[in-house]
């Protein structure tokens, strides 16, 4: 029975490699196909956000992808390219948006948040320190921490 099993299994594989197929190009035209990766690598994918639109396997970046695509058989230039995508979709779908008044907060805002925590850190830290009262100890005091301590040691030991 095993041996029935393992030969129908080898044969399933062997039969699949004969019906297997290469990968299908992306596109007709390796040229074309090169400048969708080199504009699609500069734009982020709008729903994984942290990946390039080139790298991105969501449906979204797909139909990104395939509208570049035709966008470049259409003779559109790069520049005018990514000129379309970012009116149709902001500034935030290129990975490098342009430094203007509507990017500030994407260029300016990961450090004034930062700044914002560290100054709300050093108000913490200060207020902290303020609230320990600084208590002056007697030599009675340090006496009875000396003989608190030593009873500990002699129990340890």
């Amino acid at each position: 029975m095993m041996k029935q099993i393992f030969l129908a299994t080898l044969i399933a594989l062997s039969l699949g490699s004969v019906f297997a197929r290469d990968a299908a190009p992306l596109a007709d035209d390796p040229v074309i196909e090169q400048r969708l990766i080199s504009i699609s690598e500069e734009m982020r994918c709008l729903v994984c956000q942290n990946e390039s639109l080139a790298g991105s396997r969501s449906d979204l970046a797909n139909d990104l992808r395939r509208e570049i695509r035709i966008l470049i058989s259409e003779g559109k230039s790069d520049d005018q390219i990514r000129s379309f995508m970012v009116e149709r979709y902001g500034d935030f779908v290129l990975y490098r948006p342009p430094v203007k008044p509507l990017t500030w907060l994407l260029w300016i805002g990961p450090f004034v948040i930062l700044g914002i925590g560290i100054a709300g850190l050093l108000v913490y830290l200060r207020r902290r320190n303020s609230s320990v009262p600084n208590v002056v100890l007697t030599d009675a005091d340090n006496q009875k921490i000396d003989a608190l301590l030593n009873a500990a040691d002699k129990k340890e030991g």
